[in-house]
């Protein structure tokens, strides 16, 4: 699981942009705009998945921090394995074959399964980066801009990767929105559109 202190979240007022930053910063600056009384939804979006989340902001600034800092754990169901090392039984379907390969590999089955994923993770880094881009990015567009226009266009041309194209359709967004779709699809390096040659 990831820790939520490493990334950026995004708090917006309605279509405006509040604060990006940790999540102890940007839930803070919520707050204040809560208790200010604003009229407008406050929501925060974790920058990594694109997903609304759900702060407390109940109490104090101290308590908010705190509960940030030391939120509840989930359950933890005791089980075989070796946890210290973190692992994890789950079933696997192969066919007869796949298995008749695994278990004349070094090590067995678990560990040859390990190392294939292993592989194919570091092979596929970029094509996974990219895809987890685009999905919160699109979960972000949804939320914020489903019925903004150029939507359905915007998608298609960010799931087919079309940056220019994509930046071109969503020009008309609030700007704010327009810049955090576009970060989010492409990185902060892409928030301004590109020129058209």
């Amino acid at each position: 699981m990831n820790d939520p202190h490493t990334f950026d979240f995004t708090a917006f007022i309605g279509t405006r942009r509040l604060a990006s930053g940790p999540l102890d910063q940007v839930a803070l600056a919520a707050k204040k705009a809560i208790d200010r009384g604003t009229k407008q939804p406050v929501l925060i979006y974790n920058d990594q998945t694109g997903r609304a989340i759900d702060i407390d902001s109940r109490g104090s600034d101290a308590e908010i921090l705190a509960r940030l800092a030391h939120p509840a754990p989930p359950p933890r169901p005791r089980g075989r394995g070796r946890p210290r090392l973190g692992v994890v039984a789950r079933e696997v379907t192969l066919l007869p074959r796949h298995w008749q390969w695994l278990s004349s590999q070094p090590g067995g089955a678990s560990v040859a399964i390990r190392k294939l994923v292993e592989t194919a993770r570091r092979a596929n880094q970029d094509v996974d980066e990219r895809r987890r881009r685009q999905e919160a990015a699109y979960h972000f567009m949804s939320a914020m801009a489903g019925n903004l226009a150029n939507f359905e266009e915007a998608a298609r041309a960010l799931f087919a990767n079309d940056r220019v194209r994509f930046t071109k359709l969503v020009d008309s967004w609030p700007s704010d929105v327009h810049d955090h779709a576009v970060k989010l699809a492409f990185g902060p390096e892409f928030q301004q559109p590109p020129s058209t040659p």
